[in-house]
């Protein structure tokens, strides 16, 4: 799993060098309906792929029960990333890591996806992630938040048996499920109505 992390992050890393890699995060933070009418077009995820996302390596779809919480909360789903956003440059040593400080909603450095029975992929919520460490280095004092309410923060317990950060060093991020209504709120973690049922077995299969 973890060579082929690294081997998908080196491989994105060389072929991408798009320009905007550093966001201001100075600038004016936009509505909802603004950073939907800037990721619509990622309900295509060729798109996605064409501006430089990247899958999880493994397509894994990831449920709350694989990061320690009650299955009920449901699932996020499949991750596409942009390593350049956030600022990753190798591969897991001995995690994934990244010195990006990227928040720029309108153009943010992760989509996500939900597996569908036909086996395409529905767009469910877009998200930004920074790594902590990264983040309070550039003089951050306080986390990220947006529309008032702090990122959350994810890092892995070495004392239990799941890993509750999935393979990332610790890190702070928002999800925003503009795509699929989420009876937790707009900006939980997890959403109840996002199932990996169709998802490929062995990838996050419930």
């Amino acid at each position: 799993m973890r060579a082929k992390i690294g081997a998908a992050v080196l491989t994105a890393v060389t072929l991408i060098c798009l320009p905007g890699a550093k966001a201001d995060a100075a600038s004016k933070e936009p509505s909802l309906a603004e950073i939907r009418a800037a990721t619509e077009k990622y309900r295509d995820v060729k798109v996605a792929l064409a501006e430089g996302y990247i899958a999880d390596p493994g397509n894994i779809c990831e449920t709350a029960d694989m990061m320690g919480r009650p299955a009920s909360d449901g699932a996020m789903g499949v991750h596409y990333f942009r390593p350049d956003l956030l600022g990753i440059k190798g591969p897991p040593n001995p995690r994934v890591d990244g010195d990006g400080t990227h928040t720029d909603w309108l153009k943010p450095g992760i989509l996500i996806y939900e597996p569908q029975a036909d086996g395409s992929l529905a767009l469910v919520a877009v998200e930004n992630l920074v790594f902590a460490k990264a983040w309070h280095a550039a003089g951050n004092k306080e986390r990220p938040s947006y529309q008032g309410v702090p990122y959350d923060h994810m890092a892995d317990d070495p004392k239990t048996k799941v890993d509750e950060a999935h393979m990332f060093e610790p890190h702070y991020d928002r999800h925003v499920w503009l795509y699929r209504e989420n009876p937790k709120g707009m900006f939980a973690q997890f959403n109840p109505n996002v199932s990996c049922k169709h998802a490929k077995s062995g990838h996050g299969q419930h």
